[in-house]
């Protein structure tokens, strides 16, 4: 089942709305059984997250590592099977830059099967780890 371009904003749109309100439950239903997201290795958090609830448990250990104050995005735009979003991550600590990446989802049967952020520059997500760390 291919999406129309409509209907992949609706869905990354639901995605955003039901995790920045911390419904997951809500979350994992636009998710297919074998979801992953793929964090790039220069991060706190890299690593293969798997299944239904990956979302979830990576939301709970990015959020624990770091004081994200906002979430910005900016656009999402879409081709075939792939969408990406640009956005970017605001820290509660004003003397922290914001961390802008770009965030690829890929589709299969009217869900979201992975997604997998590209970060600009991790630095910012770095130092937001450290600056938690010194709390």
């Amino acid at each position: 089942m291919t999406l129309s371009h409509e209907e992949i904003l609706q869905l990354v749109d639901n995605l955003y709305a039901a995790t920045g309100v911390g419904d997951f439950d809500k979350a994992e239903e636009y998710l297919t059984d074998d979801f992953f997201i793929t964090e790039a290795d220069a991060l706190p958090f890299a690593g293969v997250y798997k299944g239904r609830t990956a979302l979830r448990d990576l939301y709970s250990k990015v959020m624990g590592m770091m004081d994200v104050s906002g979430l910005n995005r900016v656009q999402t735009t879409s081709g075939g099977d792939y969408a990406v979003t640009i956005l970017s991550f605001e820290f509660a600590d004003p003397k922290l830059a914001p961390a802008h990446l770009c965030e690829l989802f890929r589709f299969r049967d009217g869900k979201i099967r992975e997604i997998r952020p590209y970060y600009f520059d991790p630095a910012p997500i770095v130092a937001a780890c450290e600056a938690k760390n010194r709390q």
